[in-house]
């Protein structure tokens, strides 16, 4: 199939099967964030642990994405895609049944491997079915369905906890995710490996794994010396792995991406700049909602289902016009949007009306939606048809590298302001001084990010 003419009906099936398993992904990622103060409480988990529950799956994510996207170009994306969903599935029963917050935080780093799988091969599958002047309507859909994820996560993890405990979302979404990977299975014909027969660099994934592991951590221990020790290694560690890549015959990224195509330069950065400025917004406002205003989980999540809903609405507007225009000024719109709505929730204090906050969720909200479909469909549609599954997994990196960084500040954030001890109503000031220091930071790096996503030549549209 992935050789010959595609009918109309094989692109929707595989547009709506890939929506349908992240939709499910994001699902368990908003769910997660409006149960972590049950779960510290539950686990006695302080700031910093609780933080790991989040940053653990986008660590693991990071380091899977690219050679998951090299193997799902030589072995078969929709083959890695059903290989993920089960596995995803089953980590999520095993969070589920966890009885300590370090078990939690393991099994969410295994769960992030499959959420890393999922994700690389769906956004490959999406691109791979449909041509240039399709592709930005279908990737809008895509992300449209991450954001209904993101829209019903808040209300339904909420009423969840409320009344079923946070264990019920881990098995609500696990059996949806096993469900989803026998839809893949039975509802996709044929096979798409357009680098089918070329050989995988082992030791190159070895190189870049260790690496960014160590880097990515040490970054969230940080001010500490190991901390410090740990980046300086895992930052030598990708400069060998540069250099492996240059020297194998089969790279799992092809270095030449990076010297040459500056759509895929620019707007891979401004992936990571984006997605490292707003991903903590989510989990600061869930636990400033329910420790610091006293709202239920229930009441929480249905304050932050505003955000996501306007995400919504707007993915799939801003893929049909990246379609039209070039989309690195749409993406570059978006991410002012976004940088406008962190400006707001700096200024956040312990009695701000509750209209301040809507109106910033809403700004970050249209903002958020016009950036993500945009921005992949530019970096997609720059490279070569056999490094799709490639190019995914560096978005992909670029999205998790910038999520766990994200969180990161925030946990050098609470150390500094908080300790090492639960955040309760008595330490509430000292929570509410560290989100404001992080959204402060994260405007600034997201004002940097409209430029980055300006920069580079024009992309072509033959």
């Amino acid at each position: 199939m992935a050789a010959g003419v595609i009918s109309e009906s094989s692109k929707k099936l595989t547009l709506a099967t890939t929506t349908v398993v992240v939709f499910v992904g994001s699902l368990m990622s908003s769910s997660v964030n409006i149960a972590l103060p049950s779960i510290g409480r539950e686990l006695s988990a302080s700031a910093v642990m609780l933080s790991w529950v989040a940053i653990s799956l986008s660590l693991s994510q990071a380091v899977i994405l690219i050679p998951a996207g090299r193997l799902a170009d030589i072995l078969g994306r929709k083959k890695m895609l059903i290989y993920g969903s089960w596995l995803f599935g089953i980590t999520s029963f095993l969070c589920g049944f966890s009885t300590s917050i370090l078990m939690l935080v393991i099994c969410r780093f295994i769960q992030g491997i499959a959420a890393g799988i999922v994700v690389v091969t769906a956004v490959a599958l999406v691109t791979s079915v449909f041509p240039v002047n399709e592709r930005g309507k279908a990737l809008g859909i895509n992300v449209g369905g991450v954001y209904v994820g993101l829209s019903v996560g808040p209300a339904l993890g909420g009423f969840m906890t409320q009344y079923l405990g946070w264990r019920s979302i881990f098995f609500f979404c696990g059996c949806l995710c096993l469900i989803a990977a026998v839809l893949v299975a039975r509802s996709l014909k044929g096979e798409w490996a357009d680098a089918r027969g070329e050989k995988f660099d082992g030791a190159g994934t070895s190189i870049f794994g260790v690496a960014l592991l160590l880097a990515m951590y040490g970054f969230t221990t940080l001010p500490s010396i190991s901390g410090i020790i740990l980046v300086v290694i895992g930052a030598l560690g990708m400069l060998a792995f540069t250099w492996w890549e240059t020297k194998t015959p089969s790279p799992i990224l092809d270095i030449r991406l990076f010297r040459r195509n500056k759509v895929f330069i620019f707007s891979n950065l401004s992936t990571l700049i984006n997605y490292l400025a707003a991903f903590a917004m989510t989990f600061l406002l869930s636990l400033y909602l329910q420790f610091v205003r006293g709202f239920s989980p229930q009441t929480a999540g249905l304050i932050m289902i505003t955000q996501p809903v306007i995400m919504v609405i707007c993915a799939p507007l801003a893929g049909r016009l990246s379609d039209r225009i070039d989309p690195r000024l749409v993406a570059s719109i978006g991410m002012a949007l976004t940088c406008a709505g962190l400006v707001i929730f700096s200024f956040i204090q312990a009695a701000t009306p509750l209209w301040i906050l809507f109106t910033a969720m809403v700004v970050s909200g249209v903002g958020m939606g016009l950036f993500s479909s945009p921005n992949t469909n530019s970096i997609m549609s720059s490279v070569d048809k056999k490094l799709l599954g490639v190019a995914s997994g560096a978005v992909g990196t670029m999205r998790s590298g910038g999520m766990t960084l994200s969180t990161g500040i925030m946990m050098i954030l609470f150390s500094l302001f908080i300790g090492n001890a639960q955040i309760t109503q008595n330490n509430a000031p000292a929570f509410l001084k560290s989100m404001q220091a992080g959204f402060i930071i994260y405007s600034v790096l997201c004002f940097g990010g409209i430029f980055t996503q300006l920069t580079g030549v024009k992309l072509r549209r033959d």
